[in-house]
């Protein structure tokens, strides 16, 4: 992959990951299920570690993390947190499901033409496997739910 197109795409990871971390931590004030809360306040520290990770990647190729991301991902991510957990857990963990999902198939793509440097491979790697273990989590406390 062309080194414009890679810090293009990995800019989009950034701004995702900072758009989850406002997310989830909205979510995570919204909601009065004390374990769902402190889940999502858990899951923002990890997507923090992920911004941190791809902006260190996008600095390490010679570009710069967008400075749009940093001002809109934030507020998209506080709004539509607001707005989920005020729907109730439920939909809040559908929303949540399907924006994971959406960042799995990315992160899939990604890899697929990211090449042969190691490093960003195993952090694509590392932060895919964690967007599928929290959607395993949400899917798993929706279930739960919804024999309440």
């Amino acid at each position: 992959m062309v080194k414009a197109a890679l810090i293009v795409k990995l800019n989009w990871f950034y701004s995702l990951e900072l758009e989850q971390v406002d997310l989830y931590t909205a979510q995570s004030q919204a909601t009065e299920d004390i374990y769902l809360s402190k889940t999502l306040a858990r899951i923002a520290v990890i997507e923090q570690q992920h911004v941190d990770n791809i902006a260190g990647e996008i600095r390490r190729i010679g570009g710069e993390p967008t400075k749009l991301g940093d001002v809109i991902a934030p507020i998209l991510g506080k709004t539509f947190g607001i707005l989920t957990g005020a729907l109730g857990p439920q939909m809040l963990l559908k929303a949540d499901i399907t924006l994971e999902e959406k960042a799995m198939k990315d992160y899939k793509d990604l890899i697929l033409q990211a090449g042969d440097d190691p490093r960003l491979f195993k952090i694509l790697w590392d932060n895919l496997i964690d967007e599928d273990l929290h959607t395993a989590w949400f899917a798993n406390k929706l279930k739960e739910l919804a024999k309440i």
